[in-house]
């Protein structure tokens, strides 16, 4: 159901928890009044006092139990993503928190009158008149009731990504109105598969329990830890205020930190274990990445050494388009160097293709591609930024080729529209400045003013190249060009050029740059690049299948790079 998103599945499961969270307040406060309104003395801090000295250390432990009346609630507040701080602030005080107190109080008069039901003192608590609705909606929100937690996961494993701390994996955008609102498959396949384990695997929910606690304390000890970080560093508040706030929250979260320690050997261990599995990948993962694009901005190749090649980069430029994935934004990818050194030959016309993910819900087709002349004319070598937003997918059926080469023959054709009135103006008033596109893009070709176009005729301000896409397979393209057109001579044998090494067909190159540890690396690196990370990257979604790149016009480049 996860794939439907939150809306939807908040829609379902929200009233369910409504009615839970006001039938436990209800009768909780039914149980305080009829059986012992003096429980309320419970909220002193002098019976808790009391409470240690009469047990001391069995009392202390069975503080570990007692986390267990508040286990959840600290998913809500992950859900940030999902939801506004405002409506995560509201549903905590205003519902949750009162109905949790009211019920475990309510609980606790119960038990004073009837101590022997201590071991279902909720069911046993219930009145007759409405035990099985109570007991259905129980039902139904213990079902439910892990939506906060498989919500959160989704928004940590979106942040790890797009920080660098682990693999790429699919992310469903599932609301155009809040971007948080995600599903990923994979990650919702790793819950279900673990908890069916440790379902499976636990004898009692009393071992259960002992592990939920240790996981509950050690998320708040880290949180409280970060939000310290994140006050002296990035807010840069008072030390004084820094100071209380840590003090106050370490002080109770290592008051119950202490007392779950002791369930460690009794199941607690497990969430222990998961932590540590992905620590291991999330840091390996970062390390291999980071490194891989050290290596990238290190060695691409800069401009000096394309331009020392020549007109045909001293290389065989064999009919076609060929389109290089590249990460960087700018500079030439090191895999081209790579390719070229290796296979002496390159396509006629070659695209550098950035592609890059906008906080935005979407990108117009008209603003999508963003395309620039890489150093002089003759080199025919072009750099295309294809700009995301986060429901934008790439679909097979979109037709990526025919928008992006209808997008480059637009730029060519308005870059020698500027070229003429760059000219003509050269003419006029003698500036002498040279026309540099290298630095026009369409978008800036389309901003030219009534008065610089007064000096065309009306037949070149019209004259514009229209793409006819034949019914024909998926890969063939026709563009035609009307014969009114009265662009000068080079635009239209640039315009013929692109057409004819469009027709000759188009490849997709990805760089597979494999990183290994060095010989003489320690056995624990070496385990870590050149096993778990070889595997993480065997594993994780490639850019190709991301990209819906067609396997009969793929091309991939490998390289080793030693670390």
């Amino acid at each position: 159901m996860q794939r439907y998103g939150t809306d939807r599945v908040g829609w379902l499961f929200a009233p369910v928890v409504l009615i839970w969270f006001l039938s436990i307040g209800t009768i909780g406060a039914y149980n305080i009044y009829e059986h012992n309104p003096k429980v309320l003395r419970a909220f002193s801090p002098h019976y808790i006092v009391k409470f240690f000295k009469r047990g001391k250390k069995r009392n202390w432990v069975s503080l570990g139990g007692i986390m267990l009346s508040i286990t959840g609630t600290e998913a809500l507040f992950a859900d940030l993503g999902h939801f506004s701080s405002l409506a995560v602030q509201i549903a905590f005080t205003v519902l949750v928190f009162p109905c949790l107190l009211l019920a475990y109080t309510g609980q606790a008069a119960y038990l004073t009158k009837y101590p022997s039901d201590v071991s279902e003192a909720f069911y046993r608590s219930i009145p007759d008149c409405v035990y099985w609705p109570i007991f259905v909606v129980a039902t139904i929100a213990a079902v439910i009731a892990s939506q906060a937690t498989i919500s959160a996961t989704f928004s940590i494993i979106k942040q790890s990504v797009a920080l660098g701390f682990f693999p790429m994996v699919k992310v469903v955008h599932t609301s155009k109105q809040f971007p948080g609102q995600i599903y990923i498959p994979e990650i919702n396949w790793i819950l279900m598969i673990l908890c069916l384990a440790i379902t499976a695997g636990f004898k009692s929910t009393t071992q259960i329990g002992h592990a939920y606690g240790i996981a509950v304390v050690a998320v708040m000890l880290v949180t409280t830890i970060l939000m310290t970080l994140i006050m002296l560093i990035v807010w840069r508040s008072n030390i004084l205020l820094v100071a209380i706030f840590t003090l106050t929250f370490l002080f109770v979260e290592m008051v119950y930190f202490s007392a779950v320690l002791f369930k460690v050997g009794q199941g607690g261990w497990v969430p222990l274990v998961i932590a540590g599995v992905f620590l291991i990948v999330m840091c390996v993962w970062h390390y291999g990445t980071v490194k891989k694009y050290k290596f990238e901005m290190q060695c691409k190749v800069p401009m000096a050494w394309i331009l020392g090649l020549g007109p045909s980069l001293g290389l065989v430029r064999v009919p076609g388009i060929g389109l290089v994935y590249t990460d960087l934004p700018r500079g030439v990818p090191p895999i081209f160097s790579h390719f070229v050194t290796h296979l002496p030959a390159i396509h006629s016309i070659v695209v550098f293709v950035c592609v890059k993910y906008l906080p935005v819900t979407t990108v117009t087709p008209e603003e999508r591609f963003y395309v620039k002349r890489i150093g002089p004319k003759n080199l025919n070598m072009f750099r295309c930024a294809v700009r995301y937003g986060y429901t934008d997918l790439h679909k097979r059926e979109d037709d990526f080729e025919n928008l992006l080469i209808k997008s480059l023959t637009q730029y060519v054709h308005q870059e020698s529209l500027i070229h003429s009135i760059s000219y003509s103006s050269d003419e006029d008033e003698e500036t002498g400045e040279p026309f540099n596109a290298e630095s026009t893009n369409v978008s800036q070709c389309k901003v030219l003013s009534e008065t610089e176009l007064c000096g065309l005729s009306s037949a070149s301000i019209t004259s514009d190249v229209s793409l006819e896409t034949f019914p024909v397979s998926r890969s063939e393209v026709r563009f035609s060009i009307p014969s009114e057109a009265s662009t000068v001579d080079s635009t239209i044998s640039d315009l013929q050029y692109l057409i004819n090494c469009r027709d000759a067909g188009i490849v997709h190159i990805f760089g597979n740059t494999i990183v290994r540890a060095r010989r003489d690396s320690n056995f624990i690196k070496r385990v870590a690049v050149n096993h778990i990370y070889a595997f993480l990257r065997r594993i994780c979604r490639e850019n190709s299948v991301i990209f819906n790149v067609p396997h009969e016009s793929l091309l991939n480049v490998g390289q080793v790079f030693y670390v």
